[in-house]
């Protein structure tokens, strides 16, 4: 309920509302032209002294593991970031790894900057995606000791990456930790219309990211590599997945939730009171974004063990 809400965390949804929605530049925000141009201006990541930051070319795509400067080796986090398939990986996401390290107690991170749309439509981003976690696989890693993450768009590819390597065979990771996930790209959640006037990042218009096709083009987006809520996930790991109350992609969230519970999945939904979209990437500076990261170290921690 609203009265829950910090005075913080109810700054940062005004403030958020008012980038989103300022004439002219709220537009460029919405449809993440903005952020690309901004992530394009980006000062080099100055990586702090307690970690050790490793670039990996791949090829056609590159990564970043990012570990405790002491290297121990607990387990690995994949990582993937969001940006609507369109946006690629920032520094936000690099501070996002650091805490992803720090309250899993330790867990190295693997970033994946994935092929994006529209210059790659899918199937690159989860061909990628297939690729880093068979990279890990192939570091000595063990399905028990990978965690896969992501946020918004990265949350559905975690959910459509899984889905894979579980029909192929692959061993499954121990765990999934999903934020405000975007697994249903044809829209068709009673969220996108019910909260459509409170949504205050891609609310009142129908020019945001989440209406670009560039992604899936000619292919049917109904796919569940490309929608994960029309996936089966029968032999799923444990997983957590968090959401915000206001947000258009709230039942994105809940209906994976809801089916992956059905198939026998142990899943932990938490449905954020107030809070918009991605809120997690306030990091540590309001107290539900706070109370979030808490929340995904003791799940990585409590499977660990």
């Amino acid at each position: 309920m609203e009265e829950k809400i910090s005075i913080r965390g109810r700054t940062a949804r005004h403030m958020v509302k008012i980038a989103n929605h300022f004439p002219v530049v709220g537009a460029k925000a919405r449809s993440g032209d903005l952020r690309k141009k901004l992530n394009q201006r980006e000062k080099e990541w100055e990586c702090p002294d307690h970690f050790v930051l490793e670039k990996i070319d791949m090829g056609i795509f590159s990564m970043e593991l990012l570990s405790s400067a002491q290297k121990q080796r607990k387990g690995v986090i994949l990582h993937l970031h969001g940006g609507g398939y369109y946006g690629k990986l920032h520094n936000t996401y690099r501070k996002m790894a650091g805490l992803y390290n720090e309250v899993s107690d330790g867990f190295d991170v693997l970033s994946v900057d994935y092929r994006v749309a529209p210059e790659n439509p899918f199937p690159a981003a989860l061909e990628d995606a297939v690729c880093a976690y068979r990279w890990l696989l192939a570091q000595g890693y063990e399905g028990n000791q990978i965690f896969v993450v992501g946020d918004s768009a990265g949350g559905g590819l975690a959910l459509a990456l899984c889905l894979y390597i579980r029909d192929h065979a692959i061993v499954m990771p121990k765990g999934i930790v999903t934020m405000s996930a975007w697994t249903d790209l044809t829209k068709s959640g009673e969220s996108y219309q019910e909260n459509f006037d409170i949504d205050p990042m891609f609310g009142k218009a129908t020019d945001s990211i989440v209406y670009k096709e560039g992604y899936f083009k000619e292919v049917d987006p109904h796919h569940p590599y490309i929608s994960p809520i029309n996936g089966a996930y029968q032999g799923f790991p444990p997983m957590l997945m968090q959401v915000g109350e206001y947000e258009m992609l709230l039942s994105d969230t809940l209906e994976v939730a809801r089916k992956a519970r059905e198939a026998g999945v142990l899943v932990k939904e938490h449905v954020y009171n107030g809070m918009f979209h991605v809120f997690q990437m306030g990091l540590l500076f309001y107290p539900e974004a706070k109370d979030a990261w808490v929340e995904v170290g003791r799940f990585i921690r409590k499977l660990s063990k």
